[in-house]
């Protein structure tokens, strides 16, 4: 069978018939819009011309899952909306139906970069609540001080060397990796885990430090220091870093208190509050260090302050190290049966688990040990009725945490005011304005952890 057509077309024809009537709609304000640029000369419509693009939420230069709604005009940005949601976790809800000690286990997940500083805040705060504040003892005091400030140092120096990442610079990535990966090294030694270490407890920390860790802690800071000050000389005098950086990324003191921005960015504009100094915690106020600022308000003032305060949290750990010595075999929970963790951990080379002299003991000797062991594991101890509040100086900004309960085993409300998700407020203000590569730099500068944001 043969056509003098062809069976298959991807459009229909073209209908040349004059005789079909053709419409065309008009009138409104479109009228007027179309004149307008019809008259406008071909400069004033490439310069006029917005483009909206999407920045991720899926781009390795977003520092995490996050989407950026970018107007541009050329190459300068208009106006950034910031869009969040994409690491969503439930992490405050699904705390409501764990135990207060499975708390920690939850909140380290949020930052991941800072595991141990969520840790900080929360199981302060249930202690606030509870009012065993006062009991809890010197040792576990300086071993959370301990850990928080090695989680500062370690998420500023990832903050640092992701920057260079985001804008090609992947040697320092892989220098602040290694830079962490030296701190790591003793996280696992002491909770045998790495990162998402759920190593603070309330009424004090899940076991004491292993015998020699001090002195393996001293050990590593050199390499710390080393692969610190290697980035310090890379980028801090390089002319094309500072041509970058230097007066990008620039937010006036008013709005930095209308934002609520906090951290180093708030101390890169000069405001040298932070709440170990203006409201101390865990011993604070009887270390000695300086609270790090610049005058710039800028990127690199930012950068900055990182380093100053990375330098910083080695001079509180090197006392605090001296100060463990001193208090060797002290214990390090509370002595109150009812909350105190009954079992008494031990890293071994195979991970984290139950000392075989506990086991022997509730499993061997003391019926009352074990009931003990197991109404306290699955059923969690009560924590009166009431509310709590313990803010903290977070790697990243202040974060709070408030705990709220009703009297049970388990929260009926915990929530955190996560500095990550509060200074991305103010990303508009330090982008708009600026050219699009400019953007990369403001959004690195705040260092966001989007597991906080989406928490």
């Amino acid at each position: 069978m043969s056509h003098s057509t062809p069976l298959y077309q991807a459009a229909p024809p073209v209908i040349d018939d004059e005789e079909l009537p053709e419409f065309t709609s008009s009138g409104g304000d479109w009228d007027e819009v179309t004149q307008q640029i019809e008259q406008q000369s071909l400069h004033e419509k490439l310069v006029n011309e917005r483009i909206v693009v999407n920045l991720g939420p899926v781009h390795p230069s977003t520092h995490g899952v996050l989407r950026l709604i970018v107007e541009i005009d050329g190459e300068i940005v208009r106006k950034v909306h910031v869009g969040t949601g994409y690491l969503h976790t439930g992490i405050e809800k699904n705390m409501e139906y764990r135990t207060w000690a499975q708390g920690s286990t939850f909140c380290t997940r949020m930052d991941y970069v800072a595991s141990m500083l969520n840790e900080a805040a929360y199981v302060m705060a249930v202690e606030k609540l509870m009012g065993i504040t006062d009991q809890i003892s010197e040792r576990a005091r300086l071993i959370r001080v301990l850990m928080m400030e090695l989680t500062r140092a370690a998420s500023h120096i990832v903050a640092i060397g992701t920057t260079g990442n985001e804008l090609g610079g992947t040697t320092l990535m892989t220098i602040a990796f290694r830079g962490r990966e030296e701190i790591f090294r003793i996280f696992e030694r002491v909770t045998g885990l790495r990162m998402n270490n759920a190593y603070l407890r309330v009424g004090g920390v899940a076991q004491d430090l292993p015998a020699g860790t001090t002195e393996y802690v001293r050990d590593q800071l050199p390499k710390v220091r080393r692969d610190l000050g290697e980035l310090e000389d890379l980028i801090m005098d390089n002319p094309i870093f500072k041509s970058r950086f230097q007066g990008v990324s620039y937010i006036s003191p008013e709005a930095i208190f209308a934002m609520g921005l906090t951290g180093p960015s708030l101390r890169a504009a000069g405001f040298a509050y932070d709440v170990r100094k203006m409201m101390p915690y865990s011993g604070y106020e009887t270390l000695d260090f300086d609270v790090c600022t610049q005058e710039t308000s800028d990127a690199y003032g930012r950068v900055r302050v990182r380093f100053d305060e990375c330098y910083q949290s080695f001079r509180i750990i090197e006392q605090v190290l001296d100060r463990l010595d001193q208090c060797e075999g002290e214990r390090v929970m509370v002595e109150d049966k009812a909350i105190a963790w009954p079992s008494q951990l031990s890293v071994a080379a195979d991970g984290q688990g139950n000392s075989l002299e506990h086991i022997r003991h509730i499993m061997g000797t003391s019926m009352e040990a074990l009931i003990h062991h197991f109404k306290l594991v699955t059923e969690g101890f009560k924590v009166p009725a009431g509310q709590a509040t313990q803010i903290i100086e977070h790697a990243k900004g202040i974060m709070g945490c408030h705990v709220v309960s009703n009297g049970g085993t388990r929260p009926y409300r915990v929530h955190f005011r996560e500095p990550s998700f509060s200074n991305l407020q103010s990303l508009s203000l330090l982008a708009e304005g600026g050219m699009i590569s400019d953007l990369i730099v403001s959004l690195a500068s705040l260092d966001p952890v989007l597991g906080g944001v989406d928490r």
